[in-house]
């Protein structure tokens, strides 16, 4: 994982800015944003993805229909809900404009001072993002990776899990590195299918939003398929709805 940059038209890339200075978070079991990170392609460099900078709102959902199956003669009776088709996810961006930076080069268009995208039709390619929930210590200490952080392994059923090494910092016995476990969720193959900017004469920050669809979603380690493990599946003894007990190996839960 590279460090947000701002893009330069002198040398394509910069990156010095104080604005891209890492700070501290609380240490909380519950999950807090500042320790949320948002990579994206930007434009003019291939090699990894980059921290897309000075996002104040990242919101991604998702929604299907649920149909209910009913029979003539049997009453006002439920026989099993069907769920539907799953719309494509989406999520919304609220972001900092920057002169050097707008949300579209952010996530890897040739706008602003790199080029000539101004408009939602000049997307002629997507784009993928990926979503970093950075564990604490005090969860890193829970699961045995104080300070180190939790790798799984490539392919294992929790193959969506690894840990990311921060830069070295002072400490009473010198330079030392730490890390984190972090849980990654891909999105892949996104669109911007919405922008927009606030220029207001009351507020003096210019800010954009936007909001993409989403593909794809998916961990980058596991294989998705009929059979994938999701839990509540009787047969292999969890414990799910009390309808479907046929097969359970465990316990009844009451």
């Amino acid at each position: 994982m590279a460090s947000g940059q701002d893009n330069t038209p002198a040398n394509g890339r910069g990156g010095s800015s104080y604005i891209y200075k890492l700070g501290t978070s609380p240490n909380t079991r519950v999950a807090v944003s500042q320790k949320v990170r948002i990579l994206a392609p930007s434009y003019g460099d291939d090699t990894a993805l980059f921290q897309i900078g000075l996002i104040t709102n990242f919101a991604p959902s998702e929604n299907r229909t649920i149909d209910p199956v009913r029979g003539i003669g049997f009453g006002d009776q439920v026989a099993e809900l069907v769920p539907g088709v799953t719309a494509p996810r989406e999520a919304s961006v609220d972001r900092a404009l920057m002169y050097l930076s707008s949300l579209w080069q952010a996530t890897g268009y040739a706008a602003g001072v790199d080029g000539p995208v101004r408009s939602l039709r000049h997307h002629r390619w997507p784009f993928d993002v990926e979503h970093q929930l950075v564990f604490s210590t005090l969860a890193d200490n829970d699961l045995g990776a104080a300070n180190t952080g939790y790798s799984a392994p490539s392919g294992s059923f929790e193959g969506g899990v690894k840990s990311v090494t921060y830069p070295q910092v002072t400490g009473p016995s010198g330079l030392t590195t730490g890390g984190h476990t972090v849980i990654v969720t891909l999105y892949e193959a996104c669109w911007w299918n919405q922008w927009s900017a606030t220029i207001s004469a009351d507020q003096a920050m210019i800010s954009e939003s936007g909001s993409m669809t989403i593909t794809d979603v998916h961990d980058f380690s596991s294989i998705y398929g009929e059979f994938l493990p999701s839990g509540l599946d009787p047969t292999i003894g969890q414990l799910g709805s009390s309808r479907f007990t046929a097969g359970r190996t465990g316990g009844s839960g009451f």
